[in-house]
């Protein structure tokens, strides 16, 4: 799935982020894009998303065989 994100930042975050993307001589969308795929790494490291995920498909699975 791609396509356009909108999402509400505080005014504090939105000057940091423009502060960032200058000091990295990027695009805000990169470093907005960068810092999820950060964020989404770090969830398939941790066990606890981990065990949520498999019981979120476990769920799924039951719920299929109950068709």
């Amino acid at each position: 799935m791609s396509g356009l994100l909108f999402f509400h930042r505080t005014a504090d975050q939105a000057d940091d982020l423009e502060l960032v993307a200058r000091v990295q001589n990027q695009a805000i969308s990169d470093v907005i894009r960068s810092a999820i795929s950060d964020r989404i790494e770090q969830a398939k490291k941790d066990p606890s998303f981990q065990d949520g995920l498999r019981d979120r498909i476990e769920r799924a699975q039951r719920m299929l065989g109950r068709r």
